[in-house]
């Protein structure tokens, strides 16, 4: 073996080896964490990140031929699609839990959660203004700051 397949074996085997050890964090997660939106967000993390690594060191170990760019699409395809499936989910939960103040801070109205923001920025101020080259200070710029639903929106 030259150099170079040896150099590969070593970096897919890593690769595979982190993918496996990203799937064990996941499991562990979906079956220890109690509420089921930290279920779901341990499984979809664990998704995407481990089916990456996994299917990164497939294709270094198996060589770069045609093969390689089908499991590429693969790890395209569920970058897309597991982060939506599970806002989805997400969103589905959150609409029909009727319990879910048990388990998540919920503002009842918008204003309580902006003037509680609001606040929490004006006690980091002093903290970040010690901080040199702050670029998300539009009220040192001239600009007003403008409303958070504005922000997010």
């Amino acid at each position: 073996m030259s150099v170079w397949e040896w150099i590969r074996l070593l970096v897919g085997g890593a690769l595979l080896l982190c993918g496996l050890l990203i799937f064990l964090i996941e499991t562990y997660g979906v079956f220890r964490l109690k509420y089921v939106l930290n279920r779901m967000h341990a499984a979809a993390l664990g998704d995407t990140l481990g089916i990456t690594c996994s299917m990164a060191g497939l294709i270094v170990l198996s060589g770069f031929r045609f093969s390689t760019l089908k499991m590429a699409m693969v790890i395209v395809f569920l970058w897309i699609t597991s982060p939506v499936s599970s806002h989805l989910l997400a969103r589905m939960e959150a609409g029909t839990n009727e319990k879910i103040g048990e388990y998540c801070e919920v503002y009842e109205e918008l204003e309580t959660l902006e003037a509680e923001l609001k606040e929490q920025r004006e006690a980091d101020k002093p903290e970040q203004a010690d901080k040199p080259g702050e670029m998300d200070k539009p009220e040192e710029a001239g600009e007003p700051a403008g409303d958070l639903a504005e922000d997010v929106l």
